[in-house]
């Protein structure tokens, strides 16, 4: 008997914790990346009236005959909110990593802000980025859990990698190569679940 009242009361202790911790979390996907077939997931929480922190994931491994996008990155970000969490305008400041193994692919073009997109086209890339940028987004209230949010960032990443000659080949033409990137570093289209 004693052990049922002490669990009804861890039960009851918990449920109102749960309960305090309302519209203070959030899950989220980047349906642009999505788009891409790139699966993103987010989790989003509150830690001052204003403030939030977030980090982001997302994955690529696909591979169709001799083209190949892999990669996995992580945007870790915190967030102060014009007005309250959750709602409305918001600035923030976002750190990124990842690795990355591409090649064989024709994206177009040749010069991207100072990045040469030719060169995907004949080799393989394989590598890590890591870097940090600043942001603006708006979150747009659809119902009581749902919203819709929009986000752009800029900011810089430095990359290292080795380069090879075919998608499945061990045979390195180049290494300890580095990149510097200056441009956008974030675009996001999230659909969100709020607690």
């Amino acid at each position: 008997m004693i052990l049922k009242k002490l669990l009804a009361i861890t039960l009851l202790a918990v449920c109102s914790q749960l309960g305090a911790f309302a519209q203070d979390v959030a899950l989220k996907t980047n349906i642009l990346y999505d788009a891409l077939l790139t699966p993103t997931l987010g989790l989003e929480v509150g830690v001052a009236s204003r403030w939030s922190l977030e980090l982001d994931g997302s994955i690529n491994n696909w591979s169709i005959d001799k083209h190949s996008w892999k990669q996995w990155m992580v945007q870790p970000e915190a967030r102060f909110w014009l007005c309250q969490r959750f709602a409305g305008h918001f600035f923030a400041l976002h750190g990124i990593g990842g690795q990355y193994n591409f090649g064989h692919i024709n994206i177009g073009g040749h010069d991207f802000l100072g990045t040469d997109l030719k060169q995907l086209e004949d080799h393989r890339r394989q590598g890590w980025m890591a870097g940090a940028g600043v942001g603006y987004g708006y979150s747009w209230i659809l119902g009581k859990h749902w919203n819709i949010e929009a986000e752009i960032g800029i900011g810089w990443i430095y990359t290292r990698y080795d380069v090879y000659r075919c998608h499945g080949c061990n045979r390195k033409v180049e290494e300890d190569q580095t990149h510097n990137y200056f441009g956008p570093t974030k675009a996001a289209l999230n659909f969100v679940y709020v607690f």
